[in-house]
């Protein structure tokens, strides 16, 4: 057995526990500034002459309903301000319940009639984004500070098999995420020798007193993984049996508990009931109020279809939506052809069976506003994967993993991939991959927030859709 070490003794290794608590104290109490920050400048902004002590008891009502959900979540522990995600979905969704709960207070001890109901919504809005720039500030600060070995928040022991030890150690960059790892013990094949190692390695990781230890060993090899999680079970330390390779895949990997049923929970479902009503009313709201609206340039651009080429003004084209059950998707016809076989051919930029006036409609995305009667059916939701033809859609599920998980949601018409750029031509490989990966980010993260922001993107951004297929 060989033994690596990576740190300082437990003599002059700092205390890592004490640092997690003064972060999730400086953290939390950003965060109670910021608001009662926000109430105080929002009152003093809408209700100049007011009485400025009735702002500040808004202020801390709001943030003691703000930071005690969010410290109980563990919202304030320093790993999660290793990177942003999930943050703006968090915060929103109990800054809106910790403002609802103010007013239903302020309602219930008869106080309502002190606060202004304009002055609520702006704090309800500057708070919300006072929070976010903070959040955005505090996590910028601590991935840096991490990088450069400046935070440490837990020390690391990894025990088992060599190869997976070293496999660990290139794959991933604890150092990233405020890790440090101070040993590691290698694990003989040899199984006469096991019973002496794991002594070995547990008296190492005694001396060496790391927050966390890692198990690296095969889960088939269960007589090891048995003798590994009971020796370390005596050593003050949390606790970890590292994933298979193939686990990384999955974001929300835990463990989930139905009664005396356990099992290694990998995904969610996509939308909870509640989230997929939700979104279904916000679509139907948005895509009649849109409907209305436009009903003058549906006019204009049919006609622009029919004077300038043979046709229809609408063209259909099967595409898999929700569980890859088949629909016909409205767009105005932009090509001489109506094409919708298994040797379709994806649109290029300068392709000779695009019309002059289906140019300027593929330009300007035009095209796709048909589809907003697709929404009202029920086929597509405005914001979710967009859908591509069925042939396109059989050959990109056989060649790139988890390309079926986009058919969890109704397809959009557009989506989080498109406003980050993945639009035009799925002519590479790494350009399907690229616009999956988003595609997937968006159906685990899903948020009514996130919504708003694609569309918001959508229409206001140069890198708005473009879809050529």
């Amino acid at each position: 057995m060989g033994l690596l070490r990576g740190g300082l003794a437990s003599r002059t290794k700092p205390n890592t526990a004490m640092l997690r608590m003064v972060f999730t104290a400086i953290v939390a109490g950003c965060d109670a500034a910021v608001v009662v920050g926000m109430a105080l400048l929002t009152g003093a902004a809408y209700g100049p002459g007011a009485d400025p002590h009735n702002d500040l008891v808004l202020g801390l009502t709001v943030a003691i309903l703000f930071v005690v959900p969010m410290a109980l979540h563990h919202e304030y522990a320093m790993d999660r301000y290793a990177s942003f995600k999930g943050h703006a979905k968090q915060a929103f969704t109990v800054w809106s319940i910790a403002m609802l709960g103010a007013v239903v207070l302020a309602f219930v001890t008869k106080t309502s009639e002190s606060f202004s109901r304009g002055g609520a919504i702006i704090l309800f809005l500057a708070g919300f984004g006072g929070i976010l720039m903070v959040r955005a500030v505090l996590i910028q600060s601590v991935r840096n500070r991490m990088a450069a070995g400046q935070i440490v928040g837990r020390h690391i022991f990894l025990v088992g098999d060599e190869a997976m030890i070293r496999a660990f150690t290139e794959r991933h960059e604890p150092r990233q995420v405020g890790l440090r790892l101070v040993g590691a013990s290698v694990l003989r094949p040899d199984p006469e020798s096991l019973g002496d190692d794991l002594a070995l390695a547990a008296a190492s990781a005694r001396v060496l007193r790391p927050d966390d230890v890692y198990i690296l060993v095969p889960w088939a090899a269960q007589v090891t993984l048995e003798a590994c999680i009971n020796t370390f079970l005596r050593v003050p330390a949390s606790i970890h049996l590292s994933s298979e390779r193939f686990f990384d895949q999955f974001q929300d990997l835990h463990v989930a508990r139905a009664g005396d049923i356990a099992s290694l929970h990998l995904v969610r479902r996509p939308l909870s009931p509640s989230e997929v009503m939700l979104k279904r009313v916000f679509d139907i709201g948005a895509a009649s109020l849109a409907l209305l609206l436009l009903a003058p340039v549906f006019v204009l651009v049919a006609l622009a279809i029919r004077l300038d080429s043979r046709g229809p003004v609408f063209f259909r084209q099967r595409r898999y939506g929700f569980n890859q059950e088949p629909f016909r998707i409205y767009k105005f016809r932009s090509m001489r052809t109506l094409e919708d076989d298994r040797t379709l051919k994806q649109a290029t930029r300068g392709d000779s069976r695009i019309t002059r006036v289906g140019r300027i409609l593929r330009r300007t995305n035009l095209d796709e506003l048909p589809q907003l009667v697709n929404v009202l059916l029920g086929d597509m939701s405005l914001v979710g994967p967009r859908p591509h033809a069925l042939a396109h859609d059989q050959a990109f599920e056989r060649d790139i993993a988890l390309y079926a998980r986009r058919h969890n949601v109704r397809p959009g018409i557009t989506g989080w991939a498109q406003v980050n750029g993945w639009r035009g031509e799925t002519d590479t490989p790494a350009k399907i991959e690229g616009r999956v990966h988003h595609d997937l980010y968006y159906i685990d993260n899903w948020s009514l927030l996130l919504d708003l922001t694609i569309i918001v993107k959508t229409l206001f951004s140069r890198r708005a859709y473009r879809n050529a297929g």
